[in-house]
């Protein structure tokens, strides 16, 4: 029996499913999918973070690859907001204001311009950062991200509770 066909099908399934799991944490996956406090979401690290921006304020939800809460407790942050032609850049200590959330407010507002650079630390952990761009439009694959039908077993949209 040759087993180089069988091998290379074999090969190839995992190589595909490798590439379909490292997709949906792009910022395409994140921009086209509801998240949990109607903020925007990126991936850093172990983290999935929310951000929920608005002028003078910004909270930031930690989440494991589950969307689960993660306990902030001891925990801190940065933002540093930028925004404008100038590309003005503020920063803003974030402090724990709940089981996952960190927060913050200073003197700024959000445009759609406008670009957040968030650092977490949280205890125990490694340091991580992730940009967003809070008022960046929903991408058209939100649209068909809702009219698709729901994978049987699951009623989580992101699929990720390996994790």
């Amino acid at each position: 029996m040759n087993t180089l066909p069988v091998a290379t099908l074999l090969l190839g399934a995992v190589l595909t499913g490798t590439s379909l799991f490292a997709g949906a944490h792009t910022e395409e996956y994140f921009d086209s999918v509801e998240s949990p406090h109607g903020g925007q979401m990126r991936m850093s690290g172990p983290y999935h973070l929310e951000l929920v921006a608005k002028d003078k304020e910004i909270v930031l939800y930690v989440m494991d690859h589950a969307n689960s809460k993660l306990n902030t407790e001891g925990g801190s942050g940065k933002a540093t907001i930028q925004a404008g032609k100038d590309k003005t850049r503020i920063s803003v200590k974030l402090e724990q204001a709940g089981d996952n959330i960190l927060k913050g407010t200073g003197d700024f507002s959000i445009k759609p311009e406008t670009v957040v650079t968030v650092f977490v630390d949280l205890p125990g952990q490694e340091a991580y950062s992730a940009s967003f761009t809070p008022l960046k439009p929903k991408a058209k694959l939100a649209m068909k991200t809702k009219a698709a039908k729901p994978q049987a077993n699951s009623s989580d949209p992101h699929h990720h509770t390996h994790h």
